[in-house]
């Protein structure tokens, strides 16, 4: 399988992952590629994404597999053809063959930024890092079923938090990203949840690596 790395950011952040999908098999029509696809009355292209991205949430790292019917031999020359013909905030970093398997993706290293409107309350830091070293983080978390009670913690490997401004903190973290996952949205939840007075006006999620069981970069 051929792989391309790629970011979604700016406006990009709202695009669904559906239509993330249809706007990428775009893409690859409009620079002359052409997907492999599936046989039958109802093909369908050769193409999957790793962890399906959260509308509102930018990336740095997202990966699609896919194989190629026709086109450049190369993979590491598809982002330069795919580039010009996709919408802002969408853009290929790189192009390669192969990889670890999809399954070895263990780990997300996120950023989550947590703005305020009238400046970061007293305490803040101190509290929020005391909560999130302290040894159970239970939070509301949706299902099938509906909502239910669940201690993150276990799933939060490292974490660090820093104040780049007045009206902001920083909350880097690597969680786990599958069996069993952990959305990087509920460590803003968390901080509203235990510390209301130091909730955050506003709260915004970047994805920013993977990794693989043993925590090397994951391609």
């Amino acid at each position: 399988m051929r792989r391309i790395r790629f970011e979604k950011t700016g406006n990009a952040v709202w695009i669904s992952h559906l239509d993330l999908m249809r706007t990428m098999q775009r893409a690859f029509r409009r620079a002359g590629l052409l997907l492999q696809h599936t046989q039958g009355y109802h093909p369908r292209a050769y193409v999957a994404m790793a962890l399906p991205l959260p509308v509102g949430t930018a990336s740095r790292c997202e990966l699609m597999e896919f194989e190629l019917a026709e086109g450049p031999a190369d993979t590491a020359a598809l982002p330069a053809l795919l580039n010009p013909v996709l919408p802002a905030g969408i853009r290929c970093l790189e192009g390669y063959d192969g990889g670890e398997k999809l399954r070895e993706l263990a780990y997300l290293r996120a950023r989550v930024t947590l703005e305020y409107d009238r400046g970061v309350p007293d305490g803040a830091e101190a509290a929020i890092s005391a909560l999130l070293s302290g040894p159970a983080l239970v939070v509301e978390k949706k299902s099938k079923a509906g909502p239910v009670e669940q201690d993150i913690r276990p799933m939060l490997r490292e974490w660090t938090l820093t104040r780049p401004d007045g009206g902001t903190l920083a909350l880097e973290a690597v969680v786990c990203a599958q069996n069993p996952s952990l959305n990087p949205d509920l460590l803003a939840a968390a901080v509203a949840r235990h510390l209301p007075a130091m909730a955050p006006d506003f709260a915004a999620t970047e994805r920013l690596a993977f990794y693989n069981g043993s925590g090397a970069v994951f391609r």
